[in-house]
């Protein structure tokens, strides 16, 4: 990798990370939607087991797309990794709790044949659907409005912060357009795997629902985003220069998120994308062109979070009590050797991955049916 300097190596890894973010949100993300939907729109134990054996032969290996974007910031950007998951502590707790209880849900519902037995571990997988979509999109609002942590000249890092700061009215409405996203998600993979009937129907409907839903909270998240405050570099910064976050001066500016859009215009592409691909689901959903509405989604879930994304360029953790502490592209990496090094490692293994996943969806590909579940025991 020695034909990559600092700058590239930097601009990459910034990159693959939000490839990471968005590869959890598109595969794990219909997972947590079809859960937090496992409730309300399947009637029975038959039905929902039909809506469960969906998601059940790859919910497993989807969780892997978590793991690798926490691997990604622990690694590539090891001063994010530290103030963020030890300053969010109780709301990754609650996630995480959330994410173990899924598991045993999909584990233990099926040792019994009691309803209420079943129905108990049916609220379990609701909760694990609902929580980490909820507190993934409050923990991305507070990126954008910045969080409550200093690091002074030695760069010791000081989180003054609590978990109920972390839910303010714009970070609940960032919350609710993840929940929103994902169950859209959701309703469309349910549109897609489960055979016409009433699980279907209902997915559907649900669908055009989340879909306006999604589309009325993007907007107003646009909205901050075009008249927010936000943060931007004073002069121009390093790219190439050592790690240190008291290396560069920033300053809060009314605005600062849209105007990376006036000096790189094809970032555009990410809300229009947010905005598009949110419109083609309901349209998919609602002249029944289930793969499109499923394409839809996914697409959303990209531009929603890609938006996130290059709005921030080159932040990543802004500083809500100290600006000159906020973490950037430029300030908060490893070292270029172990960027290489990593980049080397991703470059070999990833499309291992890529390539496994689909493989998996492959095999697992077609409808699961009432017959199928009624039939075979050994299903959840």
């Amino acid at each position: 990798m020695a034909f990559l300097d600092y700058e590239v190596l930097r601009l990459i890894w910034w990159a693959l990370l939000g490839v990471l973010l968005i590869g959890f949100a598109i595969t794990d993300g219909f997972d947590l939607g079809v859960a937090a939907l496992l409730p309300f729109i399947a009637r029975g134990d038959v039905e929902r087991r039909l809506v469960i054996n969906a998601v059940a032969p790859t919910w497993e290996g989807n969780q892997v797309w978590f793991i690798l974007g926490g691997g990604a910031i622990f690694a590539a950007w090891p001063l994010v990794y530290a103030i963020s998951f030890s300053g969010f502590y109780l709301a990754m707790f609650l996630v995480l709790a959330a994410l173990i209880l899924r598991p045993v849900a999909f584990k233990y519902r099926s040792k019994s044949p009691d309803p209420k037995w079943r129905a108990r571990w049916d609220w379990a997988l609701f909760v694990s659907g609902l929580v980490p979509a909820l507190v993934f999109g409050v923990a991305v609002g507070n990126v954008l409005q910045g969080a409550p942590f200093k690091i002074d000249d030695d760069l010791r890092a000081t989180y003054v912060g609590g978990l109920l700061g972390l839910f303010t009215p714009f970070t609940l409405v960032c919350g609710l357009l993840s929940v929103a996203m994902l169950v859209l998600h959701g309703s469309a993979w349910l549109a897609v795997k489960v055979e016409h009937g009433a699980v279907h129907y209902r997915a559907r409907a649900v669908g055009v629902g989340a879909a306006v839903v999604s589309l009325v909270l993007f907007a107003i998240g646009w909205g901050f985003v075009a008249h927010g405050t936000g943060y931007a570099v004073e002069g121009s910064a390093d790219a190439f220069g050592p790690s240190n976050p008291t290396r560069m001066t920033t300053v809060v500016e009314t605005g600062a998120w849209l105007a990376n859009y006036g000096r790189h215009p094809w970032m555009i592409i990410a809300p229009v994308l947010g905005f598009g691909g949110t419109a083609l689901a309901l349209a998919g959903i609602l002249f029944r062109r289930e793969a499109a509405a499923l394409v839809g989604s996914s697409l959303a879930a990209a531009g929603i979070i890609a938006t996130v994304g290059v709005s921030m360029f080159p932040f990543i953790l802004p500083s809500s009590i100290d600006a000159h502490s906020s973490l950037t592209v430029w300030n908060a990496s490893s070292s270029a050797s172990t960027l290489a090094l990593m980049l080397g490692v991703t470059v070999v293994f990833l499309p291992i991955v890529l390539l496994y996943t689909a493989w998996a969806y492959r095999v697992m590909f077609g409808r699961v049916t009432t017959a199928q579940v009624v039939a075979n025991v050994d299903l959840y």
